[in-house]
C-alpha cells in the first residue's frame, strides 16, 4: 500500500534518549506531540532523558519488607509486649470459658 491508499503521514521528529548505562534510544514522535521528559530504556529498563551529558540516575529499589518489618517500624518493643500480653489474656479467658479448645 502506498500513501495514496492510506493518506499522508503526519510530520515526524526523531528524539534521542540517553540512559545512565550509555544506551541511546531513538524514538519517533509526531511534530505536534509533546515529547516526554523521561522514557524507559528498552535495553536495561533505566529511566532516560534527552540530555546526553546528564542522564537520570538509576532508580533506587527498596528491598521487599515483610509485614513484621512494617509493624516493627510503628511499634516499640515495650508496646509490642503490652499488645501481646493483652491478646494472650483475652485468649486465656476464652479458653477458661470453653470457647476455644486447642
Amino acid at each position: 500500500m502506498g500513501e495514496a491508499e492510506r493518506g499522508d503521514t503526519a510530520p515526524r521528529q526523531r528524539i534521542v534518549f540517553f540512559c545512565a548505562n550509555g544506551h541511546e534510544t531513538t524514538t519517533v514522535f509526531a511534530v505536534e506531540a509533546s515529547v516526554p521528559e523521561a522514557w524507559d530504556c528498552p535495553r536495561c529498563g533505566l529511566p532516560t532523558s534527552t540530555d546526553a551529558s546528564n542522564p537520570p540516575p538509576p532508580v533506587k529499589i527498596e528491598p521487599y519488607k515483610t509485614h513484621l518489618a512494617y509493624v516493627k517500624e510503628r511499634r516499640s518493643e515495650t508496646e509490642a509486649a503490652e499488645i501481646l500480653e493483652e491478646a494472650l489474656a483475652k485468649l486465656r479467658a476464652r479458653r477458661a470459658r470453653g470457647e476455644v479448645i486447642f
